[in-house]
């Protein structure tokens, strides 16, 4: 099976996987649902991030005569590229019904927004998970799998919210339904543009997976993170502590059960 086919095969099933546990747990009416996935998302992004793709990076900088400062400069610029692009978008990450970066406090008209944000934001952050599943998979099988894991373990609370903001806002569930979907497809879209960009910039591939890995620990840290601290009571945290263990260590099991590709 050919690269392109394998990276569009992984985009495909994690958008569809995503889209579909979205769409049962949301209409199971299981909001609650949504910290224990968030939990795990952020120990499946800092493992990824961590453990796979800035050491790969790093061994590829010095195979080609780069070195550490090559991926942690990437790194560096990649975090401050995805904070300007949150602003810019001037969208973040959410996954309760209601909540300020959404616009959950406005009423009438603000609800409309608040679902046009979600939508623009969600299609252009699905659009670089795909250039990042695709760059991941250029660079090794074993890695391509932990990146798609790492994304679809966070894709799954983010429809979830979405979908949920969507109803919030005066969409039918037939229609929120459609435009998870239809931002969805954009991970395609990205992964086919990081697959064909990707191959004519091979000697940018260290600095690509830093920005990747950027982009990882900013959505985890930066986004997901801050969440948790809305439950600060003992039991929650032991609780949050396991799920993200679990997520560390699934992405841990995969990429040593898989070996490396190269």
């Amino acid at each position: 099976m050919s690269t392109l086919a394998v990276i569009l095969i992984a985009t495909a099933a994690g958008s569809l996987l995503s889209l579909l546990l979205a769409a049962v747990l949301a209409l199971s009416a299981r909001p609650n649902w949504v910290p224990v996935l968030v939990s795990y998302a952020i120990g499946a992004l800092l493992g990824a991030s961590l453990l796979e793709v800035l050491p790969e990076a790093v061994e590829l900088a010095t195979e080609t005569g780069g070195d550490v400062g090559t991926v942690a400069r990437a790194l560096l610029f990649g975090i401050l590229l995805f904070f300007l692009l949150e602003k810019l978008v001037l969208w973040r990450h959410c996954h309760e019904a209601v909540c300020e970066g959404h616009g959950g406090h406005d009423h009438g008209h603000g609800h409309g927004r608040s679902g046009l944000m979600i939508t623009v934001g969600d299609t252009f952050h699905n659009f670089v998970d795909g250039v990042i599943i695709a760059g991941a998979f250029l660079v090794d099988f074993r890695l391509g799998v932990v990146t798609a894991l790492a994304i679809v373990s966070h894709e799954i609370p983010q429809e979830i919210g979405d979908f949920l903001i969507l109803l919030h806002s005066g969409y039918s569930r037939t229609k929120a339904l459609l435009i998870n979907f239809l931002t969805g497809v954009a991970t395609i879209f990205g992964a086919l543009l990081g697959y064909f960009a990707l191959k004519m910039l091979e000697g940018w591939t260290p600095v690509l997976l830093g920005i990747a890995g950027a982009s990882m620990l900013y959505v985890a840290l930066s986004d997901l993170l801050p969440g948790l601290h809305r439950r600060a009571e003992l039991g929650a945290t032991l609780q949050q502590l396991v799920l993200i263990g679990l997520g560390i260590g699934t992405v841990a099991l995969v990429g040593s059960l898989i070996g490396h590709g190269h």
